[in-house]
């Protein structure tokens, strides 16, 4: 029944996306103008429902009814000063209405979305499932739009869920992504404590759920909204109270809070412009430096800053998996630095190797790293054995024709055995130990270890199509061009010390 509800919902609200794409409004677009609505609709449905109403949104729901009663010729003229009166508002309200702006310049289309498409919709009735569901629907679809770059925002799903039951967070535990993009990981992470202790939580438990223990930072204003929107409809956090979502920039400064689950894919492209300083001192010509004493080493690779800015922020104890591209695996300089910190300080006991064609942002090979943080123990490595599980070799999807789905990752979990002790793991054809003596010393303790052969390469009759070999290409020389960028920056280094001594 909530699957069909969730496919009717989804189809009548993106049917419409069609008509006003000729208007010039993108996908992302789109879904940010359904997202302002839809809290709005969703605040009047609290306010005049019939038992509890909620008067603390009263404001906001008569926002709602003025966009209904608005003539079609001062349409745009009330929604505008109603985006910019929220915007003005502190907590989630604030974020989600942060620097928003009208996007449908047609009074007629936007009166047939608010009065048609989502004023004859109750959602709050639908319920939690249903309508979050179908929001994360809409994203996926916004995700797909190639042009926007939305998609760098949204990891997908399957792999999500994979990462959490793997982690497996649980009620007393604070869980957080530093680079949250739509919310994905943290509704994720809410789903499984419910889903799995449901029924014994303890009302404290479910208020620190519903307030603060599950929290995200994004630096995008419009990833931010979405992500504060995706928390709301499914049911965590409170429209009229604090957000649940910082708008920031994460790696600015040190950590004011200690989660003990991390889960994050920080983003992917180019280096930062932005130089993060760290307990080695030294700083690059750039016109912007963050000055982080609690990291490593210093470096403007955005992936490299974030592995150190979770391994800063995590608890003792403290758990994470962390998706990062292959660079972080192999680069030398910086890269080289962070992963001996890690091996050593932290036990890195597990690394998935990930497939090509599940990302929306192209050009990326990624992986998906775990490790704990413990005790320090002064003399001894915390990393004992990385366990390697190629999940690459011989494996190819595409986004539409062959997306990868939670089934695809059921081996992965098997074999990684949540919850059991590391030593009951059982090596297989993908799945192998590497020791920590092994690891370190590799040459520029590279991590970027593979030993399965494709089996297209050896037969012609499974080669693959023309385009995923040539984008297979592309990130081959994508990866090498980061490559011997390390390779400059090192030879920066050398030179620099070499002057100062």
């Amino acid at each position: 029944m909530s699957a069909v509800d969730t496919r009717r919902l989804v189809a009548k609200l993106w049917n419409y996306c069609d008509v006003l794409r000729d208007d010039g409004v993108s996908t992302i677009d789109y879904v940010e103008q359904l997202t302002y609505l839809l809290f709005l609709k969703m605040a009047h449905e609290r306010a005049n429902r019939r038992l509890n109403p909620d008067t603390a949104l009263a404001g906001v729901a008569a926002r709602w009814q003025a966009l209904l009663d608005a003539e079609a010729q001062d349409l745009e003229k009330v929604y505008r000063e109603t985006l910019e009166h929220l915007a003005k508002q502190p907590g989630t309200l604030g974020v989600i209405y942060r620097k928003a702006q009208n996007r449908i310049q047609d009074p007629a289309k936007l009166k047939r979305l608010i009065v048609d498409l989502i004023g004859k919709e109750n959602w709050s009735s639908q319920g939690t499932d249903v309508k979050g569901d179908a929001y994360e629907e809409l994203l996926a679809k916004g995700a797909e739009d190639v042009k926007t770059g939305a998609g760098q925002y949204f990891t997908p799903r399957a792999l999500i869920a994979a990462m959490v039951d793997c982690v497996q967070p649980g009620p007393d535990d604070t869980v957080a992504d530093p680079a949250c993009g739509t919310g994905g990981f943290l509704l994720a992470a809410h789903d499984y404590i419910v889903g799995h202790y449901g029924s014994s939580l303890k009302p404290e438990q479910r208020d620190r759920l519903a307030s603060g223990a599950i929290s995200g930072i994004e630096l995008v204003d419009g990833t931010a909204r979405l992500a504060a929107m995706n928390m709301i409809v499914h049911g965590i956090g409170r429209p009229n109270g604090a957000s649940l979502i910082e708008v920031r920039d994460a790696l600015a400064e040190p950590p004011a809070r200690y989660p003990s689950v991390v889960l994050a894919n920080p983003p992917f492209g180019k280096k930062s412009s932005i130089t993060v300083i760290g307990e080695d001192g030294r700083a690059d010509k750039e016109a912007i430096s963050y000055n982080r004493q609690d990291f490593w080493t210093t470096t403007t690779n955005k992936q490299l800053n974030f592995v150190q800015h979770i391994a800063s922020m995590l608890a003792i104890p403290g758990r994470a998996a962390v998706v990062v591209p292959d660079n972080i695996l192999f680069e030398g300089g910086a890269g080289e630095t962070v992963r001996k910190r890690l091996l050593k300080q932290f036990d890195v006991h597990t690394l998935l190797r990930l497939p090509t064609g599940i990302f929306y942002a192209g050009g990326v090979k990624a992986n998906v790293l775990f490790f704990d943080k413990k005790e320090a123990r002064p003399g001894q490595a915390w990393t004992e054995t990385l366990w390697v599980y190629d999940f690459r070799v011989g494996q190819h999807f595409t986004l539409k024709q062959n997306p990868l789905r939670r089934e695809h990752l059921d081996d992965f979990v098997k074999c990684y055995r949540p919850g059991e002790p590391r030593a009951n793991r059982i090596e297989t054809e993908r799945f192998r130990p590497f020791g920590y003596d092994e690891l370190i010393s590799r040459d520029k303790v590279n991590l970027d270890i593979t030993w399965l052969k494709d089996p297209a390469l050896e037969d012609a009759d499974s080669l693959l199509p023309p385009e995923v070999i040539a984008q297979e290409i592309v990130e081959d020389l994508e990866a090498a061009l980061s490559e011997f960028a390390a390779i400059a920056e090192a030879l920066q280094v050398a030179r620099a010390k070499s002057a100062e001594s």
